[in-house]
């Protein structure tokens, strides 16, 4: 795919009909719900708890009387409600002309609410940069997930500002999320702290999936000599010799910690880290995303 200016809702659409989600039948045998599926609200059954259970269920009323640590079962949803909670701000705007990180963004969302949405569940989208942009409500069908691209697609590169406020996303969230749906994050994570606790407490009440978008030069930079680099949110600009093996090395371990810091913020959340490189084939990762979530309890 070319830059945001070349692209349209239904050119997007199209290719990710072709090129992904045909392959992605083909390798999770039409179970979309493996790669992202919702967890019902209705309570089948209590039993004792026993180890790797999500603590997230433990009954604490049943457990207080019986002194016995218990966990709730829960029938599955036959339809879920999807919320899309997509990074819109000027750091997505990194990367390769050809696929930046807002392009890859767009992929993923397309690709997920065409995956639910055919399967007649209900998806709707919240974008932010600095502030929350627009709210979609949940809607089913083709045209649903074009009315999501058409939103995601409408602002060009040069009008992202501010630096990424997560924060506000998820305050918003808390408050339009009423029942427990499925709530996909989809952002480079890169922007104001102070996000934690709202993402912990919409994971308490819902299934919280974290999908970080990420270029391999963020990581380690091409050796081409002294070069000004630039904070595309705040507009702080530096000039760094890239040649410079003590740079790279402190550009990888500042990155690294970022990482780091990041898988534990999520882990405190009960939830785990995915990643999507500008570079990568999507099919492939999203198999891979399929794959550890399978090996969640």
């Amino acid at each position: 795919m070319t830059g945001t200016a070349a692209l349209t809702p239904e050119r997007v659409l199209r290719r990710i009909e072709w090129r992904v989600l045909r392959r992605l039948d083909g390798r999770l045998q039409g179970d979309y719900r493996t790669v992202f599926r919702g967890t019902g609200v209705d309570v089948a059954d209590l039993r004792e708890y026993q180890v790797g259970d999500d603590l997230r269920h433990v009954d604490w009323n049943v457990t207080a009387r019986t002194d016995v640590t218990h966990v709730r079962e829960f029938h599955e949803d036959r339809e879920v409600t999807a919320w899309l909670l997509l990074d819109g701000s000027a750091s997505m705007d990194f990367g390769p002309v050809e696929r930046r990180k807002h392009v890859v963004l767009a992929e993923v969302a397309a690709t997920v609410a065409q995956l639910l949405s055919r399967g007649g569940n209900r998806v709707g989208a919240l974008l932010f940069d600095s502030k929350v942009r627009e709210t979609v409500p949940p809607g089913s069908g083709r045209n649903q997930v074009l009315r999501i691209l058409a939103r995601l697609l409408a602002v060009v590169p040069a009008e992202r500002r501010g630096t990424t406020d997560l924060t506000a996303a998820l305050r918003a969230a808390l408050g339009i999320v009423r029942r427990r749906s499925l709530v996909v994050v989809v952002s480079d994570f890169l922007g104001e702290p102070g996000w934690q606790r709202p993402l912990g407490q919409l994971a308490r009440r819902n299934d919280v999936v974290a999908i970080q978008v990420v270029d391999r030069r963020e990581f380690e930079l091409p050796a081409a000599g002294m070069v000004y680099v630039e904070d595309a949110e705040t507009g702080e600009v530096i000039f760094v010799d890239t040649d410079d093996p003590g740079f790279q090395e402190r550009l990888r371990a500042g990155a690294g910690a970022r990482q780091a810091g990041l898988a534990a913020d999520l882990r405190s959340a009960g939830l785990e880290l995915f990643t999507v490189s500008t570079d990568e084939d999507m099919v492939r990762a999203l198999l891979r995303i399929a794959h550890l979530r399978r090996r969640r309890p």
